[in-house]
């Protein structure tokens, strides 16, 4: 190759590297979706409860028999078991037991195209007389699926 013609291709080369650096530094686009997508789930699932609506934070976990739930006491298998379980321990007239949620720390991993990983800590603020405070950390795996990303494993503690 003559000197000219490499003289002319390094802009060209220098172009290209520089693009190619710059999208292997940034998360792919796919990757931002799902960030965002399971993000807005978890803030819906916040909204939902601290409204007192337990079927609404339900929505966040995929409606499934495999659905799985792990927390100190043991695990709990399928979503209706897991719906069984938020009813007995949270559901009063008043709400009370339910607090007030938040999430923080809140990290979220791809682990391919059609699952990710959330990790986070939770917190309830709520009166002595409803419990008291209670909080810990959780980690969910999140399958996208025709409704949308949906968590089918739930371990908090």
């Amino acid at each position: 190759m003559s000197g000219s013609r490499v003289a002319s291709l390094v802009p060209v080369l220098a172009v290209f590297a520089v693009s190619a650096f710059a999208a292997a530094g940034a998360p792919p686009r796919g990757r931002m979706n799902a960030d965002a997508a399971i993000r807005r789930v978890l803030a819906e699932s916040v909204v939902a409860w601290n409204r007192g609506d337990i079927a609404g934070f339900l929505e966040s976990y995929r409606n499934s028999p495999e659905t799985i739930f792990v927390t100190q006491q043991g695990i709990i298998r399928g979503w209706q078991a897991i719906r069984e379980r938020y009813l007995k321990t949270y559901a009063t007239p008043d709400h009370g037991k339910m607090g007030v949620l938040t999430f923080s720390h809140l990290e979220i991993h791809p682990l391919g195209r059609n699952y990710a990983l959330a990790i986070g800590q939770w917190h309830l603020a709520r009166s002595a007389a409803n419990g008291g405070n209670a909080g810990g950390y959780f980690t969910l795996t999140f399958e996208k699926t025709s409704a949308g990303w949906r968590i089918i494993v739930d371990h908090t503690s």
